[in-house]
């Protein structure tokens, strides 16, 4: 059996092109994964010949240009065919590569797999989904939960939305082992007239899909305590709790470090907790997770922090190549399909056809 290709971008993210090959070495010696570094030539030579590893678990795929964080991705991918993020993704659309990873900016990494990879058939809009720690109210095994979509779109439909509750439950199923997870929709209020006209139609068609287990609407306050195992939200809304939660672990940290130069009492009461500060550094480590899946593609993307170190990077390689195994892809299409194919839809779809809006 021929090992899963993964296409890495070498030359994105904030840590350059030799922490990238430092997490593709790691990885390989790890994962029976076929990694094909894609960047400047020469560097990514000279980064490899500084390790000892199996010449046979990486290649170098030769692409001229890059895409900086701070460039604009539109400009970007349009204007550098040959940037390395646009050359691995279409590595992948070509059937080159299995699935992609990158540390680029969201931006280009989401541009370049829309141009080069296709989309599932059916699926409306793309998702990126990350998961964050909880409280674990439930009591599972897992203390994450999983948030989508956080970036990709700014709005959505009630459709795209009931969609990505579709492809999250796909995956964490398969990827992260939990059978039937508990989906909710992040709204202002529990009841099912809560968030306007498009929030209660979303509400409605997330009962009826009998391949999720939707339980209902979930406010802001209780994201933290891990009452579901998926939470749907446009991207703008996820973007903002993310990235706000990101912060609050920082703030947290800090604080911490404050405290422990302020007062002896202070310090001696967080040197007894150092097991329990461990484990939340541990487990707000983004390192720890790889990276966030791009889901909607016929092939797995994976977007890592644009901080991300080798350890990072190699998790990053180790998710994709897990989703490729474990038919991520396939199980979104095939639940999709049916979700389209539904009577009830299937009528509302010929109907549309044979008396479209005058709007």
């Amino acid at each position: 059996m021929n090992p899963i290709r993964i296409a890495v971008d070498a030359m994105g993210g904030d840590n350059g092109h030799k922490v990238v090959v430092r997490g593709a070495i790691r990885a390989a010696k790890a994962n029976p994964v076929k990694i094909i570094l894609v960047g400047n030539e020469k560097k990514l030579a000279n980064a490899l010949r500084k390790h000892k590893y199996d010449g046979d678990t990486i290649e170098i795929y030769n692409a001229t240009e890059e895409i900086a964080m701070h460039d604009s991705p539109r400009t970007s991918v349009e204007s550098k065919p040959d940037a390395s993020i646009v050359v691995a993704a279409r590595l992948v659309g070509e059937g080159k590569a299995d699935a992609l990873v990158s540390a680029g900016s969201t931006g280009s990494v989401v541009l370049s797999a829309a141009k080069n990879i296709p989309r599932i058939s059916d699926v409306r809009r793309t998702a990126i989904a990350t998961v964050y720690p909880t409280m674990n109210e439930s009591k599972r095994d897992d203390y994450l939960s999983l948030m989508l979509d956080v970036g990709a779109n700014v709005q959505c439909s009630a459709e795209e939305l009931a969609q990505f509750a579709i492809m999250g439950s796909a995956y964490v199923s398969y990827v992260r082992g939990i059978p039937d997870p508990k989906v909710a929709l992040l709204n202002i209020g529990e009841e099912s007239s809560k968030g306007g006209e498009k929030m209660q139609e979303a509400y409605k068609m997330l009962k009826r899909i009998p391949s999720i287990n939707f339980v209902g609407n979930i406010e802001g306050k209780d994201i933290l305590r891990g009452m579901v195992d998926i939470i749907i939200t446009e991207g703008f809304v996820g973007n903002i709790v993310i990235k706000t939660l990101e912060g609050a672990a920082k703030t947290v940290g800090r604080l911490g470090q404050l405290a422990f130069k302020t007062k002896i009492t202070w310090k001696l009461g967080l040197i007894l907790l150092r097991k329990g500060v461990a484990f939340i550094k541990e487990v707000t480590d983004y390192s720890e997770y790889g990276g966030a899946p791009l889901l909607g593609f016929e092939k797995m993307v994976i977007i890592a922090h644009g901080r991300s170190n080798a350890k990072a990077i190699s998790n990053a390689i180790k998710l994709a190549g897990k989703c490729v195994r474990d038919d991520v892809c396939g199980q979104i299409s095939r639940n999709i399909r049916s979700f389209e194919r539904e009577p009830e839809r299937e009528y509302d779809r010929l109907t549309s056809e044979r008396y479209p809006s005058v709007d």
